[in-house]
């Protein structure tokens, strides 16, 4: 047995083209599965779990000589069709020998994180699922450390994922630092660790599709951004890179209102932690109507509140976010924020330039930058103030607004700050989104978990 095969492929299930030459050779502890299969005329993608036909396509195949079907969901991650097999291992994993006490860290947990903590821990031990609702800024990692060195000592595979590369990028060198004896890899596209074998993986959720049968917890992390809440195939990439039986761990600031629903009734294991670790209450929401803020824009100017709200900011040196449904929106209002301040600086996705103005807005070299939701949540100033313009927008949910509002007092040294919602109109997920802000602050006020 080949254990530099037996470490590349366990728990795996990947193309032939993904395997080094050297080591795929006839062993009778390789498998071979079909990657697109047809069932009652129904083609399903093996590897990611797709089963809109509409995102199956033919072509010329090179490689069989024929009209092969392959998948177009998966395709970023190498094609997969009718004639090329998923190849995977059939005997044992690499063996792990376990730590006594693999968790190096000193730090502290709050009252609300300790509660947690210890939930996680009882739902990893008893293999079952656990929702961890708690609010932005409570320290949702530092909540997990225990739970995953016990899976650690009792030798167990864990699996942390993610919807974003940047949340990878962030997680892996402060679990390394606090699990320094334990092997771990950064899965995202690109990654020079994707084929090593690791008793802790921080993943990107696509990076699942590749797993399989392979992890005995699995902590999904912002179960409700996108792509991950809108995608079900990355779901399903959940469920089959899982062991049976395992321990699933989902962690959000902002549930989906049909898992809300089910926490309240009792429906849904979970545990909350509402309230930051600083125990400051969360800043709640301020409606501001604007009028059809969208007129003065087009016209060239600025609705004359929010030009107030700006320049108030400038004039005492307060960084800000300013939050706009669009980009085209924001770029025909960027030149009339920059009247105010030439240094004002406009982000969105698109953006080639967007590391390096979020790192100019970290060294304060920015007073206020302008953004779509795409700075929604990942990102930390520790002393802003935040506006949202057009916040009846569709684009801004319940959870979107949520975690706007969740930018602001995340810092212990300035756990205040204020939120503003600009509008031409209350929406409904405006004020769901208060009420629940509002009842977080109960709520931890009620637990003894705030000061003020």
């Amino acid at each position: 047995m080949s254990s530099e095969l037996q470490a590349f492929l366990a728990g795996r299930k990947l193309l032939q083209s993904e395997i080094p030459p050297d080591l795929l050779e006839e062993n009778n502890l390789i498998s071979y599965q079909d990657g697109i299969t047809k069932e009652k005329n129904q083609w399903k993608c093996t590897r990611c779990g797709n089963t809109n036909q509409n995102l199956f396509a033919n072509y010329p195949c090179a490689r069989c000589k024929q009209h092969c079907t392959y998948c177009r969901n998966c395709i970023m991650m190498g094609r997969v069709s009718t004639c090329t097999p998923l190849i995977g291992w059939n005997g044992p994993d690499p063996e792990i020998d376990p730590e006594d006490n693999p968790l190096q860290w000193d730090g502290q947990l709050s009252k609300g994180q300790q509660h947690a903590s210890a939930a996680v821990v009882k739902a990893i031990q008893s293999n079952s699922d656990m929702l961890v609702w708690a609010v932005c800024g409570a320290g949702k990692t530092e909540v997990l450390f225990a739970g995953i060195n016990e899976a650690l000592r009792n030798g167990r595979r864990i699996c942390i994922a993610t919807p974003r590369t940047d949340v990878v990028l962030e997680l892996a060198p402060r679990f390394r630092k606090v699990f320094p004896a334990t092997t771990i890899s950064a899965l995202y596209g690109g990654s020079e660790e994707r084929h090593q074998y690791a008793q802790l993986v921080i993943s990107t959720t696509h990076q699942l599709f590749r797993f399989e049968n392979a992890f005995d917890v699995i902590i999904v992390d912002e179960v409700d951004a996108f792509p991950y809440t809108f995608d079900r195939t990355l779901q399903w990439a959940v469920e089959k890179a899982a062991r049976q039986p395992s321990a699933k761990i989902h962690l959000t600031a902002t549930p989906s209102t049909k898992w809300q629903k089910e926490c309240m009734s009792g429906h849904r294991a979970h545990v909350t932690i509402p309230a930051r670790f600083h125990r400051r209450s969360l800043p709640v929401p301020q409606f501001k109507w604007c009028g059809n803020w969208r007129k003065p824009i087009e016209k060239g100017k600025l609705p004359r509140i929010v030009e107030k709200w700006v320049s108030d900011r400038l004039q005492i040196n307060k960084q800000a976010l300013v939050f706009l449904p669009n980009i085209k929106l924001m770029e025909k209002a960027a030149p009339l924020f920059q009247k105010l301040h030439p240094k004002i600086e406009s982000v969105h996705a698109e953006d080639q330039n967007r590391k390096e103005k979020v790192m100019r807005m970290r060294t304060k070299e920015t007073p206020i930058l302008l953004t779509t939701t795409i700075l929604e949540r990942g990102v930390t100033f520790p002393n802003i103030d935040v506006a949202v313009v057009g916040a009846e927008d569709r684009i801004f949910t319940e959870a979107a607004l949520v975690q706007i509002s969740g930018r602001v007092g995340r810092s212990v040294d300035y756990p205040t700050g204020n939120i503003t919602f600009f509008h031409y109109g209350q929406s409904r997920e405006m004020l769901k989104a208060q009420k629940h802000i509002i009842r977080m602050n109960q709520e931890a006020k009620k637990r003894g978990l705030i000061d003020g």
